[in-house]
């Protein structure tokens, strides 16, 4: 049976999606999808998978995608990320018999994407995405999806997407952001692009961005036109966002924690959703923040969780008549809700030391004197900080190293070539040489090796000679024999 194609996937395979969970590093698993879908999602994507890894690696596999056979678990999209497009294919060859379409990440803008140099850092590189498409397109059983962000250039964007659906793309989802709008320079995303892209194309289109709640999914498709809309912050913050409900934040960490029990994942995974879900009221009671980020197992999780209900339900018993919703929120701390992210001077005001009730603090609010200088310090320098207080973060105190004599990187203080250890262990192999500073042997070794070589010899040589003349006196023997 030929696979399906555009307009026909989306409407067959994909049952008319409408509502879709977006692709989440670590965040939309198994557990994750199974409650979304049970409160209105349609349609759901793997967290994003590095192709490479995931051709070499069985356990890699084992534990992202041939799990448990799930069939609520369809339709299902599996994303990865890649620059080559073999290792790609290959790739997506291993897991297209799990899912009903294989997505090519065109939209990370992290820094680890740029590194690996893979997602939105791929946009500029038409000739190896058209190749990557044609590929996959001849390939797979399954169609072949796109997720891309914008170009700054409505034109552009639109001969970008023109191109993917000529390489062989059925369905396109269109962040509607740059590579540079993220964290707090995220911004709105323009559903103008968006717009523009579905007018272009004969292809199913995806929106994200902007997506809090249900009416901002309703508004999205009647502006732009598109198939669907995708969320990933609204739909973590909360899950029955595809349902137009905001529940109290227990009922739904209770559901996933029950999930979980069936469909086990990372601890990793299970503290970050709570602390998406468990975001605003977090603000409040800190020490209980500081619990669930300290918690070892699933059951000291739910233990935090339920604390949490009960300082919620106790506050909810003590509220006065008329009482408003404080910090500006929508709801109550305890209901789930959309968090805006902060632009950077809301983020500088947040990290201020001007605590607000009950110490509410911004999330990553330290201040630290350094030298009479107050410094803002990042999660992972505050976590430096309190295991070594006598650390400094000033770059003009950091020791200076000498290079390596070969490529540039600091060399080993004791190394007796003046090099790194990359650069030595390849000349200490290549002249049969030792490096105390670096802990190579190769001459030893190799002297060891000869005498151990010389000594075997000498034992097998007396063998020998012992058993010529056992040999000889045989003979010796039978010749008497014969002579008599």
């Amino acid at each position: 049976m030929p696979k399906l194609r555009g307009e026909a996937f989306w409407r067959e395979t994909l049952r008319s999606a409408h509502y879709v969970v977006a692709p989440m590093v670590d965040q939309s698993e198994l557990a994750w999808r199974l409650l979304s879908r049970r409160h209105g999602a349609q349609l759901c994507y793997t967290p994003m998978l590095h192709a490479q890894v995931f051709l070499r690696d069985a356990n890699y596999r084992r534990e992202n995608l041939y799990g448990e056979a799930c069939p609520e678990d369809r339709p299902l999209i599996v994303q990865f990320c890649a620059n080559d497009p073999e290792v790609f294919v290959q790739a997506a060859l291993l897991a297209q018999d799990y899912c009903d379409a294989i997505d090519l990440n065109l939209g990370c803008p992290q820094m680890i994407a740029k590194r690996g140099h893979y997602g939105a850092f791929l946009q500029e590189e038409w000739d190896l995405l058209q190749r990557m498409i044609l590929l996959a397109n001849e390939k797979l059983s399954v169609p072949i999806t796109c997720k891309i962000r914008v170009f700054p250039d409505i034109d552009k964007t639109v001969k970008y997407a023109q191109m993917l659906e000529k390489a062989g793309c059925q369905l396109l989802t269109v962040h509607g952001r740059t590579k540079e709008q993220k964290g707090p320079l995220a911004g709105v995303a323009s559903w103008e692009h968006i717009q523009a892209v579905r007018k272009a194309v004969n292809i199913p289109v995806f929106a994200n961005g902007n997506i809090q709640c249900l009416s901002d999914v309703e508004e999205c498709i009647r502006k732009t036109g598109v198939h669907g809309v995708m969320s990933a912050e609204g739909n973590l913050h909360n899950p029955a966002l595809f349902e137009g409900r905001n529940p109290l934040v227990w009922e739904m960490a209770e559901e996933y924690l029950e999930i979980v029990r069936k469909y086990p994942c990372p601890l990793s995974y299970v503290r970050a959703h709570l602390f998406k879900l468990w975001h605003h009221t977090l603000q409040v009671y800190q020490q209980l923040r500081e619990e669930l980020a300290k918690v070892k197992t699933l059951e000291g999780i739910v233990d935090v969780n339920r604390e949490l209900k009960l300082r919620c339900q106790e506050e909810i018993a003590n509220q006065k008549e008329g009482e408003k919703p404080k910090e500006g929120l929508p709801f109550f701390h305890w209901v789930c809700q959309p968090y805006i992210r902060p632009g950077p001077k809301e983020r500088c005001r947040e990290n201020g030391d001007s605590g607000t009730e009950k110490g509410v603090r911004g999330k990553r609010a330290l201040e630290e004197e350094e030298d009479g200088n107050s410094e803002l310090l990042s999660k992972n320098k505050q976590k430096k900080k309190l295991r070594n207080p006598n650390k400094s973060f000033d770059p003009s105190l950091k020791p200076k190293y000498a290079k390596c004599d070969q490529c540039g990187n600091p060399k080993g203080n004791k190394c007796v070539f003046n090099m790194c250890r990359g650069c030595c262990k390849k000349r200490a192999f290549k002249e049969v040489a030792d490096c105390p500073g670096h802990g190579l042997l190769f001459k030893t070794k190799y002297e060891k090796s000869l005498s151990w070589q010389h000594s075997q010899r000498r034992i097998q040589t007396p063998e020998i000679t012992q058993r010529g003349d056992a040999e000889v006196g045989e003979t010796a023997v039978l010749k008497e024999a014969g002579d008599s």
